[in-house]
């Protein structure tokens, strides 16, 4: 592979500028944060990062695919660490307040995005829209699992508890908004299947990706 002019491979000239788009686009917001400053932190030049991206909105969805990858992955291996129904809503409820509990915790990137892009024909809008439905989706799945009754209503209200407590969760002490969420997620599971505690302990998932 042949070098950028900064001296690393191309690949690697990506990877920086993607990381340090994702660390101060999410800690700092997308509007707030102009191209100079981050081929500035990631030391490349402007050619060197048009050479990868088309322009800002690309790299915005490059921050935020990276992080719907992510996202899919905690909730995978929360599903495959727990046998029953279940024990696999608790573990992905339990890897949200992980989350949650992540030093440098800003919100959901999902969120924050669709609020400085408010315009719902927007492709970062539009982004932030298919990433949800995924996850709406897939929480549905994992209710009808657990139980027949009315999966889709109890996935919607799990996805608004989740979006309250990563809200609150930069807000408010984290630990307080994890345990709120969790009895809220319980509920749930106690109104469709009439059985919430199936698991007393959620199992780890080590992440450092951010919840949706």
């Amino acid at each position: 592979m042949n070098a950028s002019p900064e001296g690393n491979s191309t690949s690697e000239a990506r990877a920086r500028l993607l990381s340090t788009a994702t660390r101060i686009f999410y800690s700092e917001g997308i509007h707030s944060v102009g191209i100079d400053r981050i081929t500035a932190e990631a030391k490349v030049t402007r050619a060197t990062l048009y050479r990868h991206f088309t322009g800002k909105e690309d790299l915005v969805l490059a921050y935020l695919d990276q992080a719907d990858q992510g996202i899919r992955r905690q909730v995978a291996a929360a599903r495959a660490s727990s046998r029953s129904a279940v024990d696999k809503v608790h573990a992905v409820a339990g890897s949200i307040t992980q989350s949650i509990q992540t030093p440098g915790f800003r919100g959901c990137a999902f969120l924050n995005a669709a609020a400085e892009y408010a315009d719902p024909a927007h492709p970062i809008h539009q982004f932030v829209l298919a990433h949800r439905q995924w996850f709406l989706n897939t929480v549905t799945e994992m209710l009808a699992e657990s139980s027949d009754a009315h999966a889709g209503a109890a996935a919607r209200h799990l996805v608004m508890l989740r979006d309250g407590a990563m809200a609150a969760g930069c807000l408010f002490d984290p630990t307080l908004v994890s345990e709120t969420f969790l009895r809220g997620v319980e509920g749930i599971l106690l109104a469709s299947t009439g059985s919430a505690t199936a698991s007393a302990t959620v199992p780890s998932i080590t992440t450092t990706d951010q919840a949706p």
